[in-house]
């Protein structure tokens, strides 16, 4: 559940900011009709009102000439919360639509939190307006004493809600728990 309530803090500032920082650098003399495309991307950005410190690094990003959607491939993102473990997410590729709100990730994505949880699935879709996260690929699910792994996931950011949807299997570690 962690890891889902900070993929979607990253993957909404990603956004906000950059939306801002590419508008001060997009020239449209230079690139008429295809939108920016940069290579080598780092970007990290500090929120005190969240305690939170993130970083993403990609390699290569593109927006649309409209900016309202934003693309990025070979991605890395490392979240640090003052109070909460650090998390880092790896995939191939991610876009943002704007009007949608919607942000998608793709290919072999893996989250590990600094507290030992992980995350692995191949898609998951973030809606903005309804704090959800959503897949239907298969998900696997670790923590020091568990895994859980199933077809589908549903966290509800606002129920602080996370459900597998279907063939789920679980299995504890008794050892780790006494």
């Amino acid at each position: 559940m962690g890891l889902a309530i900070l993929l979607a803090f990253v993957c909404f500032y990603i956004v906000k900011s950059g939306k801002e920082g590419v508008r001060k650098a997009l020239i449209e003399d230079i690139i008429p009709a295809e939108g920016l495309k940069l290579s080598d991307i780092h970007y990290a950005q500090t929120d005190p009102e969240k305690a939170l410190t993130w970083a993403l690094d990609a390699r290569e990003m593109t927006t649309s000439e409209d900016e309202n959607s934003i693309s990025f491939n070979k991605f890395r993102i490392k979240v640090k919360p003052k109070d909460r473990p650090e998390i880092e997410l790896t995939g191939a590729r991610g876009s943002y639509s704007r009007i949608s709100g919607e942000i998608n990730l793709w290919g072999d994505l893996k989250g590990i939190s600094s507290d030992g949880y992980q995350i692995a699935t191949d898609h998951i879709m973030i809606k903005e307006k309804s704090r959800q996260l959503t897949t239907t690929s298969p998900v696997v699910i670790t923590g020091p004493f568990f895994s859980v792994k199933g077809r589908g996931l549903l966290v509800d950011l606002e129920k602080k809600t996370l459900k597998i949807l279907a063939n789920v299997t679980a299995v504890i570690d008794e050892e780790s728990i006494s």
